[in-house]
Formats: structure tokens, C-alpha cells, sequence
């Protein structure tokens, strides 16, 4: 199981976004928060600032929509390129239908789950999703501190891919350092985002190589 990390733009100097980029490009892929001050509250940017990093990035794009009707607004991420998109299970009343949309662009497609979210009503939908983001914190801002109370939810979703043999990945993001990446990868995570552990670091790469690590030294085994 590959340990992915995805540093979150959040934590980023968003005057020196290009220069920010460039220091993590030994990252997976770079984690673009869109938030809409509706779902949750605080905005951020929208498609237009979205394709500038796309067109500036030196690694992929892992999009992940905090923002009301995904149906409408998810698809345009996948047509400006993105590697992955996330929307909430909160926000849709047709997950599946959303999904399909986005890998029919070319886009994967993930779904994320706010922490006091219920997985079981997902556990029979994975094969429609590429991903699934366990959000460790409550979504809206960054800065905040990991909850364990979410990785029963994690597990959850481990023991049912490992029984089906699908190729989803098992996101978390929220609070994710040195000390609870740990925490995550032995309840299954294999993909993780981090913001200030990564940005706050004097050596971002290093950071992620750190990150890295102790996630493969403690990944889940059955």
C-alpha cells in the first residue's frame, strides 16, 4: 500500500502560490480546498484560480469541493484537468450520478464524508468512487486539531476494500503531522493531505519525505 501525501494549498502563501507549488513538488499531488461560504463557512477561490494552479503546478491536482450542488460545479474541475475531484456526500442527493460524470471527463472521482457522517449508507457504493476522504476535522478551515473519534469510520472503509479487492483509495485530511499520520495510516488511510505540517516546514520536501515514512512505517495490515 503506497503511502500518498497531498500538502493542502490552505496552508499556502497565497501571494507566492506559484513559488509555494514549486517547494512541494516531491508531493503526490497538490490538495486545492474550494469552499463556497454556504457548506461550510469561508471561501476560498473558485474554477477561475483553480485552472491558474493547474496551469502552473508542477504535480496534479487533488480537488476537493466543500461547496453546495456538486452536479453543477464538479464536472467543470474535471474538464479544467484535474486528476481528482471530491465532492460531500452531504451536499448531493446523487453521489453515484455525480461520480460517473467525472469519470466519464476523465477526471477520479472521490467522495468525501464530514466527521459525524455515517459510512455504512457508502460501504455498497465504493466500486462507483475512486477515492473516499475521511475528514478528520470539520471542514472549513484549516488549523485545526486531528480527531480520532473519526478512524472506526476509516476502518470501516479498509475492511470493505480489502474484502472487495477494489483499487479505491482511503483519503484522510485534517490535522495530519508526524505524530497522527500514524494514527491514520494503522486505520487504513493510505493518501494523506497536510497543510501547515508541510507549509509550516523550513524544508517542505523534507517534510513530505518525513510524512511519507511514517505513514509506510505504519500502514494498516489486516
Amino acid at each position: 500500500m503506497t503511502a500518498r501525501i497531498n500538502p493542502s494549498i490552505l496552508a499556502a502563501d497565497f501571494v507566492n502560490m506559484e513559488r509555494d507549488l514549486h517547494r512541494i513538488a516531491t508531493a503526490d499531488l497538490v490538495h486545492v480546498d474550494v469552499m463556497d461560504n454556504h457548506f461550510v463557512p469561508n471561501l476560498t477561490f473558485g474554477p477561475q484560480m483553480a485552472g491558474r494552479i493547474q496551469d502552473v503546478s508542477p504535480i496534479p491536482l487533488d480537488v476537493h469541493l466543500m461547496i453546495d450542488n456538486p452536479e453543477k460545479w464538479a464536472p467543470g474541475y474535471a474538464e479544467l484537468g484535474a486528476y481528482s475531484v471530491t465532492f460531500h456526500a452531504e451536499s448531493t442527493t446523487d453521489p453515484v450520478s455525480v461520480a460517473r460524470r467525472l469519470r466519464e471527463i476523465g477526471a477520479r472521482a472521490g467522495l468525501a464524508l464530514k466527521p459525524g457522517t455515517d459510512v455504512e449508507p457508502y460501504l455498497d457504493l465504493l466500486a462507483e468512487f475512486d477515492q473516499v476522504l475521511v475528514m478528520t476535522v470539520e471542514p472549513g478551515f484549516g488549523g485545526q486539531s486531528f480527531m480520532p473519534e473519526t478512524m472506526p469510520k476509516l476502518q470501516a472503509l479498509r475492511e470493505r476494500v480489502s474484502q472487495t479487492g477494489l483499487d479505491v483509495w482511503l483519503q484522510v485530511d485534517g490535522g495530519i503531522s508526524e505524530k497522527t499520520i500514524a494514527i491514520a495510516a494503522e486505520a487504513g488511510a493510505d493518501t494523506f493531505v497536510a497543510g501547515s505540517s508541510v507549509f509550516g516546514a523550513e524544508n517542505p520536501a523534507l517534510a513530505i519525505d518525513t510524512l511519507r515514512r511514517e505513514a509506510a512505517a505504519h500502514k494498516h495490515t489486516a
